[in-house]
């Protein structure tokens, strides 16, 4: 369907190394679009860009800190120098350094999961929207989660951090509007990777996480890549400032974890 063919088009993945970054770059790039991964280790960025080219996608892989404006600007310079320019964004760098009740996070923690988690999306968007601006249009897709919407215990300044994402996406979608950039956000529940391998790599909290979901599992990364394609391709034409909940049923019809 040439509504989900993405050929012509750049996109750049923040966190694109591994996860759901790395499982979105590969469905981008299965659909035609010339895909850049960004994360702070070069290694990790050439292991996963060396697996896309291999199944025949096109990937430039390029270290940067999102959280530093020199290093996002030098990130989009590169793009632009080998592919011209820019036409749909992934923002999926994250980190969490904290884990317990609000009130034993430090202003370290808060800094750390505030730069990266929304100021990182900020950065990234704002030196994106200016190529989509000029190549007449674009997709910004910030990948939240269902914290965003609802808390998780131990998990309090990482839900503030990703309820902030929610938010950017529904102020930048009405400002770029005109500009015909479309901004969405998908908010996963729990998703079976190495960032969340605390909570599926022990039994006991396993068991409790997949209790509160009515599909009694946890998401495969891959599991995002349909909403993801859908974000960034001409389907999503009249679709800006939406959140997408991909959580298995566990917003609506789960029970509360702890």
């Amino acid at each position: 369907m040439t509504t989900f063919d993405l050929t012509g088009k750049v996109a750049l993945i923040t966190g694109g190394s591994r996860g759901i970054g790395f499982a979105i770059a590969r469905a981008y790039a299965a659909a035609g679009a010339k895909v850049a991964i960004a994360s702070r280790k070069q290694a990790d960025l050439d292991e996963a860009a060396a697996q896309i080219v291999a199944d025949g996608g096109e990937c430039l892989p390029v270290a940067a800190h999102t959280g530093d404006e020199a290093s996002v600007t030098a990130l989009v310079e590169k793009i632009t120098a080998v592919y011209g320019g820019i036409d749909i964004l992934v923002n999926n760098a994250a980190t969490n350094p904290h884990f317990g009740h609000i009130l034993t996070a430090e202003a370290s923690h808060w800094d750390k999961i505030m730069d990266v988690n929304v100021k990182g999306y900020f950065n990234v968007a704002k030196a994106c929207a200016a190529s989509m601006k000029k190549r007449g249009g674009g997709k910004i897709i910030n990948v939240a989660s269902i914290a965003g919407k609802a808390p998780m215990p131990g998990m309090g300044v990482y839900c503030v951090s990703k309820a902030a994402v929610l938010m950017l996406t529904e102020v930048l979608a009405t400002e770029l509007a005109a500009q015909n950039i479309q901004v969405n956000a998908i908010a996963p529940g729990f998703v079976k990777t190495k960032f969340s391998g605390a909570l599926w790599q022990n039994e006991a909290i396993y068991t409790a996480v997949t209790a509160a979901i009515p599909q009694k599992r946890m998401a495969e990364p891959e599991e995002l890549t349909g909403i993801a394609l859908y974000l960034a391709a001409a389907a999503s034409s009249f679709t800006t400032g939406s959140t997408f909940v991909i959580d298995g049923g566990q917003l609506v019809g789960g029970q509360a974890i702890g």
